[in-house]
Order: structure tokens, then C-alpha cells, then sequence
């Protein structure tokens, strides 16, 4: 072979790589494109979004095959179908790992029916509020220790059990009571486990949670009065940091729905009634407190 046929054949060898190079390119370009595909595209194309969830009966809990039931869930479905998609992957798992699976990309959506607090708004944007509720202590039939109030609990230096991750562990300290006085574990069956067996003198969560897990326990009630030094907690919907896009559509849509007759319908059966709907107070307001 010659050595102008061997340029020849180098320069179709160099070609061909170049060529090769910019498909690559255009490759990388594309899979690129794909993978940076926003959540609210997600669902306005129609495509599976994971719901993530732990047990908190009545707000979202797993039914057969992890069905996702509770008026968080039932809320949240109206309006992704209303956004575009009807289809969902339950993704159950314990509350305190809720936050770190959305930072990770294992959820979509936090549906746990999550209290908006500062603490969390750094690391998840909420939507504005979608229900407005009190928190609670369960105790034992009769209330024997007398409690009604987290002050009771401190000054009593009897034993309180809330949820790891609850709002009410913070309320609690706060008050004072002594870190060997206060029990946290899973969940609100837990909570009112703990209580019901003598582990713990009183169980602390939200109103709604508390009166679920204990409406058909003879053996505990509600203490009554109870005073909380907190205000109302407001709960809403999760998302990832970088989907602020999408925390502003889902708003857009639940201005018409909450409180209409379709999203009554579907949240009534689990004990919510319009006595919880949102106040108007803002998320960016209780971000800031």
C-alpha cells in the first residue's frame, strides 16, 4: 500500500471517530436532558409518582398491598389527577426516615401529613397549609397521675412517649422535661402501645392521630382539658428543594379544591371536617418563625 493510500485510509479512520465522538455527544445530551426532567413534568406527562408515607392513621397510613389511604393521601391523589397523572408508587417507611428519602430521591412527595416548622423548611418546601389541627395527650382510663399538660409531665417527672421526629419531642424539651423522661419510638401505634402496657404515663402527638389509635381502646383516653403552650400545627404536602415549580402548581391547584364538596368527599370518612381547614396563614410566615 502506498503512503498516499495510507492517508487516505487514516483520514476515513479519523473521520469516523469524529463522527462516533459527536453521536456520543448527542447521546450524553439527550440521557442529560432526560434525567434533569422536573417532578411537574413528571406528572403532566402522565407518569408514576412516588408518595412516601409512614403509619399515621387518620392522615396517611398503608392499607392492602400498601394502598394509600388517609386524607393526606386521598387529598393528594384529587389533585395530581387534576394535574395530570393518576398513577402512584406508595413508598412506606418509618416517619423520622420520610425527609432523608426525599433528599435522597427515593419519594416524590412527603404525604405523612408533616407539621410546616422552620427546622424542616430548610430542607423541604412545603405547599401552602392543607389542614389546621391541635395536638393531644393520651393517658390511661381516669387519668390517674392527673395530667394536663406538658408542665404536668415535668413537674410529675413522669414518663411522656411521642414520636422520633414529632414536633412534640421539641415542645417537650423545651418545657423541661428531663431527656430520661421522654420516650420517643415509631409511631403513634407505638405511642399508645407504650402507654396502654405502662412503659410511659402519657403519649403526646396531634389531636386527630391520638383520638384514631385510641377510639377503640377502653383502657385510654384523652386527658381533658389540655393545655399546650403551641399553637396549632400546620400540615402540608413535601417536596424536594429544587421543586419550587412544582410546590407553585400544586397550590394553584388546591386553591379551588380545598374545602369544596369533591375534597370533602373524600376526606370526611377519615375524621376531617371544615373546622381544619387553613386559616390563610402562610407557609412563608411559619418558615420564618
Amino acid at each position: 500500500m502506498d503512503k498516499w493510500q495510507l492517508l487516505k485510509n487514516r483520514r476515513a479512520i479519523l473521520s469516523g471517530l469524529v463522527a462516533l465522538g459527536i453521536a456520543a455527544m448527542g447521546m450524553a445530551s439527550f440521557t442529560g436532558s432526560a434525567s434533569a426532567q422536573s417532578l411537574l413534568e413528571k406528572i403532566r406527562n402522565g407518569e408514576t409518582i412516588r408518595i412516601g408515607f409512614s403509619n399515621q392513621a387518620p392522615w396517611a397510613y398503608p392499607g392492602e398491598n400498601n394502598e394509600p389511604l388517609g386524607f393526606v393521601n386521598a387529598m393528594t391523589l384529587d389533585i395530581l389527577k387534576k394535574m395530570g397523572t393518576t398513577k402512584v408508587e406508595p413508598v412506606v417507611t418509618e416517619w423520622g426516615s420520610l425527609i432523608p428519602g426525599l433528599q435522597a430521591g427515593r419519594l416524590d412527595i412527603i404525604t405523612g401529613g408533616m407539621y410546616i416548622l422552620p427546622a424542616r423548611c430548610r430542607n423541604v418546601l412545603f405547599t401552602d397549609p392543607i389542614v389546621v389541627v391541635k395536638d393531644a395527650l393520651i393517658v390511661p382510663k381516669g387519668n390517674p397521675k392527673g395530667l394536663h399538660s406538658y408542665e404536668d409531665v415535668r413537674d410529675k417527672r413522669v414518663t411522656l412517649v411521642t414520636g422520633s421526629g414529632y414536633e412534640s419531642v421539641a415542645i417537650a424539651q423545651k418545657v423541661g422535661v428531663p431527656d430520661d423522661k421522654l420516650m420517643q419510638v415509631a409511631g403513634d401505634v407505638e405511642i399508645a402501645q407504650a402507654v396502654k402496657v405502662g412503659r410511659a404515663d402519657a403519649g403526646s402527638a396531634n389531636y386527630l392521630s391520638m383520638k384514631r389509635v385510641i377510639e377503640n381502646d377502653d383502657s385510654l383516653e384523652l386527658a381533658d382539658p389540655f393545655t399546650s403552650p403551641k399553637r396549632p400545627g400546620y400540615s402540608a404536602l413535601g417536596f424536594p428543594l429544587n421543586e419550587q415549580a412544582t410546590v407553585d402548581a400544586f397550590n394553584t391547584a388546591m386553591k379551588d379544591y380545598l374545602g369544596s364538596d369533591e375534597m370533602m368527599a373524600s376526606v370526611t370518612k377519615y375524621g376531617y371536617d371544615k373546622t381544619m381547614l387553613p386559616d390563610g396563614t402562610a407557609t412563608a410566615a411559619i418558615c420564618k418563625e
